[in-house]
């Protein structure tokens, strides 16, 4: 029979709670002893955190992150956008991490406390929704080790995992302040971190819970009130998040990201519909093309084994009166699997399956939310029987995607029989709560086959586990430096041959603390990228070498004195014997001990390095110019120029320069569109010239967050002044909902 909603005691929410903590906790403590750098591996190792690690270098300088000059185009932090830098979690994550010597330790640590923020935003849903709190359990301690997390955010993506677990509290603080349980605050902060952590799938999903909820709570209340008051708190939200994406969007006209090719459909990490009926078996592959080719040997879709089959157990003629509580996650689910099944590049949006993790969420709060309230073992044997067939039609289904796996796929089949019987044997005799609590079991049995099972889905670099070893393996190159090399060229492994004792890709110059213009970046910078024919990773093709040290026929100036570059390094595997030939003009060849030199031929200038002159101007052209001033975001100097000429900064042309000359605006142009520059009007004579950055939008983006501040001290007075109106009627004993919830901070109406 369908089960009513009761008020559980305290203490069993907290135990259940526990319980989900638990099972997260001894899931990374497993899997870690199982493979140590298992969440240290891809964009994690290569991207975040080397940011984390150089962002917390700047703020502990006493300085607010923007522009990192010598890294050139992927020195611009907040058209980057993923450095977090308006979250102040993200920020407190940035400060810490130069401290962590173990950088795997570092990762691990910080997706643990995400996936326990995830896990608990999950189990608020789920018994808001209704769920009992061990079955809100189950889903919240099931998610972070369902499929796609478990191979992709897990070891990699890390972002948005941490974005994730922001947009479920806010989805369950949004569902309690629309039904008057709390205020407008807990909503407004988890939305207000979903959005800054940068990742705009992040944010696109904020957006699409609160319209969801917008719907579903206008449909349960038959009442405009609690969805105005749940977009109003969305409103202000976005409008204090936005400065995190303007100076991107305002700039993208010299990226990579311009959105130029529109919408485009190559099948890349788009998820078919069918992949659905992979959910339950553990051990079933996905069709979804990925970077191992158009079969993904990893079982990616996998949600939990115990979805499916149990709607066989599901009092359905007792769901249609709720349908509309529900809408919500419903609706959710819906445009969610729409979106994931393609196309696969909407402008700058790509690979819509980074999506599949809120399928698996809303799946898991769904499920949980009916066995909860409709689930039922009446009549048992035709849903014995309809269980039977669910799960031969998932056997089926998972033969067809990775045939050569069947006996293991049979395997899962017979655990789902086995287990399940045993759990409905509990439900039976001893009731939910004994079946919830043999679901979380195999939770961390599961997840430890399948990463010990199957392939990595994603590149591992093999950087060394420590920012110790990692120094102490590596020459020491103070100054600018460039390197010339292509990481396809090379075997990623550890050991006494690993590259990574020269060489640096992706934002291992980070790990180190070095100043190289090679980092990682997934925004990139045009014109300056096809200067250097420089990638993502900081490769760089052969010909590099001659455009660097070509002369610029306007400055004079080779491009890598106007980079104020002092030190350039060459892979040997790209140029080899490069050492022997002579060496440019300014330049000599310098020794390099060990395995480095094996790896790589160094040049350095003759006259010593030149970007600690303490100005960033490179060159001038019919003009002459003392420096006066020079920091990250500002330049001062005395400049005259009797014709006309030109001041040529060692500045990547960024969107956001301005200029004055005596204080009067002066246009700032791009070289090439690379190298910023102004030109000096004829009859210049000592005159002040100012150079200052400042993001594009940014004065936008102050306005907005002012505006949603102001929104929500408005939405506070409102839900207090309501407060104190109906406080007088209130009857503690008589409410037939759980409004108790710890992480709010609003009292709620009883």
């Amino acid at each position: 029979m369908p089960q009513t909603r009761t008020t559980p005691p305290r203490f069993e929410r907290v135990l259940w709670w526990l319980a989900m903590v638990a099972v997260i906790v001894v899931g990374f403590v497993v899997i870690g002893l199982h493979e140590h750098r298992y969440f240290y591996q891809d964009d994690t190792e290569s991207g975040a955190i080397g940011n984390w690690l150089q962002l917390g270098r700047i703020i502990r300088a006493g300085h607010f992150p923007s522009l990192v000059l010598d890294a050139w185009m992927s020195g611009n932090y907040p058209v980057e956008g993923q450095g977090g830098l308006w979250n102040p979690v993200q920020m407190l994550i940035n400060v810490v991490a130069p401290s962590i010597d173990n950088l795997a330790l570092l990762a691990a640590g910080v997706k643990l406390i995400f996936s326990i923020i995830l896990g608990w935003g999950i189990f608020r849903v789920a018994r808001e929704y209704g769920a009992r709190p061990g079955w809100a359990a189950v889903a919240g301690a099931s998610a972070p080790f369902a499929g796609f997390t478990l191979f992709f955010e897990q070891p990699s993506w890390v972002t948005s995992l941490i974005g994730a677990a922001w947009v479920l509290q806010a989805w369950a603080s949004g569902i309690r302040y629309a039904r008057g349980k709390s205020g407008p605050i807990p909503v407004f902060v988890f939305l207000y971190l979903a959005i800054t952590v940068g990742y705009v799938h992040a944010a696109l999903m904020s957006g699409l819970v609160i319209a969801c909820l917008i719907a579903g709570e206008w449909l349960v209340a038959r009442s405009w009130r609690p969805a105005a008051r749940v977009a109003a708190a969305g409103i202000a939200a976005a409008a204090a998040g936005a400065i995190t994406y303007l100076p991107g969007v305002l700039s993208s006209g010299v990226t990579w990201r311009d959105g130029a090719q529109g919408v485009v459909n190559n099948n890349f990490l788009v998820a078919p519909w069918s992949e659905t009926l992979t959910a339950s078996i553990p051990t079933s592959v996905s069709s979804i093309q990925s970077w191992s080719g158009e079969t993904t040997y990893a079982p990616v879709t996998y949600i939990s084994w115990f979805v499916v089959p149990a709607l066989a157990f599901v009092a359905w003629r007792s769901v249609g009166p709720a349908l509309r509580e529900l809408a919500a996650p419903a609706a959710f689910l819906v445009a969610i699997l729409l979106f994931t099944a393609g196309p696969s590049d909407i402008g700058q949006i790509r690979w819509p399956a980074r999506l599949l993790p809120y399928a698996a969420i809303t799946v898991l709060i769904l499920v949980t939310v009916l066995l909860s309230r409709f689930g039922t073992l009446r009549p048992l044997r035709p849903r014995l029987v309809a269980a039977g067939l669910i799960v031969l039609v998932l056997l089926l289904r998972a033969g067809s995607s990775g045939p050569q796996y069947f006996g293991r796929h049979a395997l899962s089949a017979l655990f789902i029989i086995v287990v399940g019987g045993l759990a409905l044997y509990l439900a039976r005799r001893y009731g939910p709560r004994s079946a919830a609590a043999l679901l979380l079991v195999p939770i961390v049995p599961i997840a430890l086959y399948q990463v010990s099972s199957y392939p990595h889905v994603l590149t591992q670099w093999f950087f060394p586990t420590t920012q110790s070893a990692a120094k102490a393996e590596f020459p020491d190159f103070p100054g600018a430096n460039l390197q010339l090399g292509n990481r396809g060229l090379i075997k990623m492994a550890p050991g006494p041959h690993s590259p990574w004792h020269a060489q640096v890709y992706g934002n291992y110059a980070k790990d180190l603390d070095l100043s190289y213009v090679n980092n990682y970046t997934p925004v990139g910078h045009i014109d300056f990228s096809q200067l250097l024919c420089m990638t993502y990773d900081g490769s760089t093709c052969k010909d590099a070498f001659h455009k660097v040290f070509a002369v610029d026929p306007w400055t004079q100036r080779t491009f890598v004195d106007l980079m104020m570059i002092d030190r350039v390094i060459l892979q040997r595997k790209q140029y080899p014997h490069v050492d022997q030939q002579p060496p440019p003009p300014g330049w000599k060849w310098v020794p390099v001990a060990g395995e480095a030199g094996r790896q790589i031929a160094v040049l350095e200038r003759v006259d010593g390095p030149v970007s600690t002159r303490g100005n960033r101007i490179s060159a001038t052209v019919n003009a002459s110019a003392t420096p006066e001033e020079s920091t990250t975001n500002t330049a001062r100097a005395r400049v005259s120029s009797d014709h006309g000429g030109s001041v040529v900064f060692a500045r990547l042309a960024w969107p956001g320069y301005r200029a004055t000359l005596n204080g009067q605006p002066l246009q700032t142009k791009g070289l090439g569109g690379v190298f910023l520059y102004v030109d000096l009007p004829p009859g210049t004579h000592d005159a002040e010239l100012v150079i200052s950055f400042r993001p594009p939008g940014e004065r936008l983006g102050f306005a907005g967050m002012a505006f949603g501040v102001v929104v929500l001290l408005v939405l506070v007075g409102i839900d207090l002044r309501s407060r104190r109106k109906r406080r007088p009627r209130a009857h503690p004993t008589t409410h037939p909902t759980d409004t108790s919830d710890p992480i709010e901070a609003m009292q709620p109406i009883q």
